[in-house]
C-alpha cells in the first residue's frame, strides 16, 4: 500500500474508492454548515475516518495489527489528499463534482501560490504515519511470539503452585470463604 501511494504516486486500487466515498460523505454531512467547512470536510473526513479507526483499534480494542494496517490506510489517504492540494493552482485532476475544493480554499485563504508547500506538509505527516503503521505491522509477529512465551511461562509457573494458589491466580474475584475450602488430603 505504501509503495503504491508514496513510491509510485498512485491511488491504492480499492482504498482509493473508499477514500472517495468518505470524501464525498464529508461534504454531505458538513453541508448544513458553512461552505468553507463543508469543503474542508471532504478531505478532512477522508483522512479522519481512518485515523479515528486506527485510534479506536489502538486504544479501545488493543488490536495493534489492525491499528497499524489502518494507520497505513490513513497515510495513503493523506498522500491522495496532498496530490489534490498540490493540484489547486492547476486544476487538472478529473473531479466528480466539477469544483476543485482546494483551489476554492487556497484562493479564499490567499495562499494559492503556496499549495505545493501545504501539500508537502500533508505528504510529510502522511509518510510519518505510514512508517509508524508499517512499524506496528512489522512488529506484530514479534509481539505475538512474546505473548506466547509469556503465556507458556505463566502456565508453567501455575503448575508449580498449590491448588488453592492456582485457583486464586486464575479467578481472584471468586474466592470462597475459608470455611468452604476443603483441605487437601
Amino acid at each position: 500500500m505504501l509503495t503504491y501511494a508514496f513510491v509510485l504516486g498512485r491511488r491504492v486500487p480499492l482504498l482509493g474508492y473508499a477514500d472517495l466515498g468518505f470524501h464525498e460523505l464529508g461534504h454531505l454531512l458538513a453541508s448544513p454548515f458553512s461552505r468553507t467547512f463543508a469543503v474542508v470536510m471532504g478531505s478532512g473526513t477522508q483522512i479522519l475516518v481512518p485515523l479515528g479507526l486506527a485510534a479506536y483499534f489502538w486504544l479501545r480494542s488493543r488490536d495493534r495489527l489492525a491499528s497499524g494496517l489502518i494507520a497505513v490506510w490513513a497515510a495513503t489517504s493523506m498522500q491522495d489528499a496532498s496530490v489534490y492540494i498540490a493540484d489547486a493552482p492547476f486544476q487538472r485532476l478529473p473531479l466528480i463534482g466539477g469544483h476543485h475544493d482546494w483551489a476554492y480554499l487556497m484562493s479564499r485563504w490567499g495562499v494559492l501560490d503556496e499549495s505545493g508547500d501545504y501539500a508537502g506538509l500533508v505528504l510529510f505527516f502522511g509518510a510519518l504515519i505510514g512508517l509508524g503503521g508499517f512499524g506496528i505491522v512489522a512488529s506484530a509477529p514479534f509481539n505475538a511470539a512474546k505473548s506466547i512465551v509469556k503465556n507458556k511461562w505463566q502456565r508453567h509457573r501455575a503448575r508449580d503452585l498449590p491448588v488453592r494458589a492456582i485457583r486464586e491466580f486464575d479467578q481472584p474475584w471468586d474466592d470462597p470463604e475459608p470455611s468452604q475450602v476443603r483441605s487437601s488430603p
